[in-house]
């Protein structure tokens, strides 16, 4: 199978070294408007060779779209208008309604499968791509009953070879959970790193004292505005939610601590303890 990958980085890089490994993928080729990644990515081996987005369509029999959501709805429809019989294109997206909404009735939404591997690292370029990313994490595969059945059923031999765990979700319930277990935690990574740099005038003081429970809990800071403003954008609605939430949490927080009212915090504390039970 030849594979595509349209953007080469953490995630599409991943992607491109795992199909290689394991066999899923005969050929991998590189799309990207950065032709500095795909020198890298094939560098590094990780696509065997890079193409014009016209040509790799040509020749692939799966695309796979691992670039940020606004570049994602620029490209796609002229993708959708060049899809060859028996090809199959599959994003990656971390918002999924905005994207499905742009498929929806086209003649060839059949040939497309929308997928979210819920994996991934704070870093972003070719050289963030890493072998055994996915392995045992899940993939939310959404609206699958509008997908081909010989498209999704390529689509999910593929996520075996990564070995991951398979979840099937409607893009409506994709993009409201991903807000509360993903997107709440890079916007509050942003917002602490925004109040230790405000705060923390001295740079020094934070290298020197900062621990790994600092260090793990704004790492996410450290990721990409090009990803991630395009998802707070597009899940705007869910992420205000959970943020109202987030803030009415803190805020009790607040008031306990100024009342001095220990007693509650402590069962606060013990309350959010119970994450223990699903997190293990």
């Amino acid at each position: 199978m030849i594979v595509t990958i349209v953007g080469t980085g953490l995630i599409g890089g991943s992607l491109a070294i795992t199909l290689k490994e394991k066999g899923a993928a005969t050929k991998v080729i590189g799309v990207d408007q950065q032709a500095a990644h795909l020198v890298r990515a094939k560098e590094l081996n990780i696509i065997d060779e890079g193409a014009s987005l016209e040509e790799a369509m040509k020749v692939s029999d799966l695309v796979i779209l691992a670039i940020p959501v606004d570049a994602m709805l620029k490209v796609l429809p002229g993708i959708m208008d060049n899809v060859r019989p028996g090809q199959v294109i599959m994003d990656v997206g971390s918002t999924k309604q905005i994207i499905l909404q742009l498929v929806a009735g086209h003649p060839n939404r059949g040939r497309f499968v929308a997928a979210h591997p819920m994996a991934g690292t704070e870093y972003s370029g070719p050289d963030a791509a890493i072998r055994n990313l996915f392995t045992h994490k899940t993939m939310v595969l959404c609206d699958v009953k509008n997908s081909d059945e010989d498209a999704l059923e390529i689509v999910e031999n593929m996520v075996d070879q990564l070995q991951m765990r398979t979840v099937y979700m409607n893009a409506e319930e994709h993009d409201l959970h991903t807000a509360y277990v993903s997107h709440i935690s890079h916007i509050t990574s942003f917002a602490l790193a925004l109040t230790v740099l405000k705060k923390e005038k001295e740079s020094g003081r934070i290298f020197e004292l900062a621990s790994g429970g600092f260090e793990s809990t704004v790492r996410l800071a450290k990721s990409s505005p090009d990803m991630w403003v395009p998802i707070f954008k597009h899940n705007r609605s869910n992420v205000l939610d959970v943020l109202d939430e987030h803030i009415h949490q803190l805020q009790q927080m607040k008031v306990l601590l100024e009342t001095e009212d220990y007693d509650t915090f402590y069962k606060l504390i013990q309350k959010s303890n119970k994450i223990r039970k699903i997190l293990k």
